[in-house]
């Protein structure tokens, strides 16, 4: 593969790659995306490679989710207890919750859709991309990887999927939060008595508050990795065909005409 460096010599890369991982334009569902920022605020703008925008709406989800107590809420609403998710609401931060929420899922279908049409555009432009770098601290480059690997590692450990496909940056961030997310919310200390048979001590065990973030986490980074791995192939499979129309068929042709003049 040839090593370009995106110098900004052409209008609109499709593709870079970097040592910290390959980020990419491609076609999305904006209302997929939307959903994702629905279910966590951040995960919307993290699958549109928004890196920036995306921690952000993450970290403030977390922080104004817990001052507000808003998955303890959730949870006595699940379980027919209004009175009490009235009870522990917090209305100052829960106010303060809402517009930072419906911007999240409102910007990041903007975004999606926009950068739908940055991808038709560079598509078309079809602009060379580097495809290989190699630095001080990591290796990177294009290749084929298996979808279902980075579900199943995904399933196993969150951020393992990204890791498998190098989103170094994106992995570190998702597994540093599995961390959190599963020591506050007790969530092994509860499975281990599940074990055990301790069904009613477990329950007590498990902090809802903390737990309540998990589903969400565990379902954007098996989605994530699978999404990418699919498009990294594509991108692989591309840049690949140019390479060989450009350094192959161009010559084959040549040694045909130049037959066909002898």
């Amino acid at each position: 593969m040839n090593n370009y460096s995106n110098d900004n010599t052409v209008r609109r890369y499709k593709a870079h790659v970097s040592v910290v991982g390959t980020t990419q334009l491609h076609l999305r569902n904006p209302y997929i995306i939307a959903w994702w920022s629905a279910a966590f605020p951040g995960f919307g703008h993290l699958l549109l490679s928004k890196y920036l925008r995306g921690y952000t709406l993450f970290l403030w989800e977390i922080l104004v989710n817990n001052m507000s107590h808003l998955n303890h809420a959730i949870m006595y609403s699940f379980t027919g207890n209004i009175k009490m998710a009235i009870e522990i609401i917090e209305p100052r931060w829960l106010l303060l919750y809402l517009p930072v929420y419906i911007f999240g899922i409102w910007d990041s279908y903007r975004t999606s859709v926009d950068m739908n049409k940055v991808y038709i555009l560079a598509e078309r432009e079809d602009a060379t991309f580097n495809s290989y770098v190699l630095g001080g601290v990591e290796i990177n480059y294009l290749d084929k990887r298996s979808p279902i690997m980075a579900i199943l590692w995904s399933f196993l450990t969150p951020g393992l999927g990204q890791l498998y496909i190098h989103r170094v940056i994106t992995a570190i961030f998702v597994m540093a939060f599995t961390i959190i997310f599963v020591y506050f919310s007790n969530f092994l200390i509860a499975i281990h008595l599940l074990f055990l048979g301790e069904i009613g001590q477990a329950t007590e065990t498990l902090n809802p508050q903390w737990f309540l973030f998990l589903p969400s986490h565990i379902g954007f980074a098996v989605y994530d990795a699978y999404v990418n791995t699919v498009e990294n192939n594509k991108l692989y499979e591309s840049e690949q065909r140019n390479f060989l129309k450009k350094n192959y068929q161009q010559f084959r042709l040549k040694i045909t005409a130049s037959q066909e003049v002898k």
